[in-house]
């Protein structure tokens, strides 16, 4: 969006202590105002027609309408950004990954989950600016039902998947995203085929969330994806997903590659970091890694990007037309750090063919 002033924010939250700390923790951002809070969606529907606010916080159980079908109703009628702010409860998590299908840009988990009050201080404002930097497109409606505890143990792959790959051993596709990531994820990997190299995400979301997003990706790739352990071995026709609030690193292991999940400083403010992890595929694996940078606020993914060029790995970035935010794409492409800059339903043949590419030559 075209900020010329101030981001204009309204919260909208059941709880007045929730709304007081949020509130609070934005007081001293001298580019975000909060112009009005709300404690239900009806509420902040007068308060969006009287304020016309450029990003709202929004949480999940609210009373009279909960959150998400207020946003389903905000995305037919007026599309803008959202920020969903709610506790870490398993059915909470699963709903709130449903708002992202349906047009939230991002997540943020409320000050009673390990998120302190000062820790909150430090993230809501960058996801404000994340959110408010988005484009906002109208999306369909999804008729797929909400999967929460109902997921269907996958019988057939999905039709849309891209040939096989007849790729060599020893392969890794490495991806990272933020904002805007979680559908931009779903639809590139919804894509591959059963038969792809390991490939190994970093999506910036908070803890659980990413438990419950590799859940519902198992469900609907040709591959399993889940949730990365410490240790866990690159297979091939497999997909590890940071878990929130970790850095996850490739290291050689006895056979075959493996990763580290461990803690430590966050990495251009993000923890897991993409950054750490293409800096590691660039280290271990070096030619033989496709590295893909997706949607993001930022330039989490660039440097690490960049060093993965610099050691033979063929490097996508994604293009600003199809992105949610053009920031960390953006970013590599300015350092050089991207080979290639591809619309997101291009992205996946490409690395493809790139991969076989690199299994001629071996």
């Amino acid at each position: 969006m075209d900020q010329r002033g101030p981001i204009r924010v309204l919260i909208v939250d059941d709880s007045a202590l929730v709304r007081k700390l949020l509130t609070a923790a934005l007081a001293d951002e001298s580019q975000i105002e909060v112009v009005g809070t709300a404690a239900d969606p009806y509420v902040a529907r007068d308060k969006i027609l009287q304020l016309n606010p450029d990003v709202i916080t929004l949480d999940i159980e609210m009373p009279r309408m909960n959150g998400l079908a207020f946003l389903k109703k905000l995305m037919q009628f007026r599309p803008m950004p959202v920020v969903m702010i709610t506790s870490l409860a398993a059915t909470n998590s699963n709903t709130t990954l449903e708002a992202l299908r349906a047009g939230a840009v991002e997540i943020l988990a409320k000050p009673d989950g390990p998120n302190s009050v000062g820790d909150l201080k430090l993230i809501l404002g960058n996801k404000i600016r994340s959110a408010a930097a988005a484009h906002i497109r109208t999306r369909r409606d999804d008729t797929r039902p909400a999967m929460a505890g109902l997921m269907p143990v996958r019988s057939t792959p999905p039709t849309n998947q891209l040939p096989v790959t007849s790729c060599a051993p020893g392969m890794v596709l490495a991806i990272g995203a933020s904002t805007g990531g979680p559908p931009a994820l779903t639809e590139l990997l919804g894509s591959l085929p059963a038969d792809i190299p390991p490939i190994v995400i970093v999506q910036h979301m908070p803890p659980v969330f990413t438990k419950h997003f590799a859940e519902r990706l198992n469900h609907e790739c040709a591959f399993p994806v889940k949730e990365a352990a410490d240790g866990d071995e690159l297979l091939p026709g497999r997909a590890l997903i940071a878990p929130g609030d970790f850095h996850m690193i490739v290291e050689a292991g006895a056979r075959i590659p493996r990763v580290r999940v461990m803690q430590g400083p966050p990495v251009c403010f993000s923890r897991p970091s993409v950054d750490v992890l293409f800096t590691s595929v660039a280290s271990v694996l070096k030619k033989n890694a496709v590295g893909i940078l997706l949607t993001g606020m930022g330039s989490d993914g660039a440097r690490g990007m960049l060093a993965m060029r610099q050691s033979g790995a063929a490097t996508i970035a994604q293009d600003e037309a199809s992105s949610v935010v053009y920031g960390m794409p953006k970013e590599a492409a300015r350092i050089g750090a991207a080979e290639s800059v591809l619309a997101l339903n291009k992205i996946g043949p490409f690395a493809l063919e790139k991969l076989k590419q690199m299994a001629k030559s071996r």
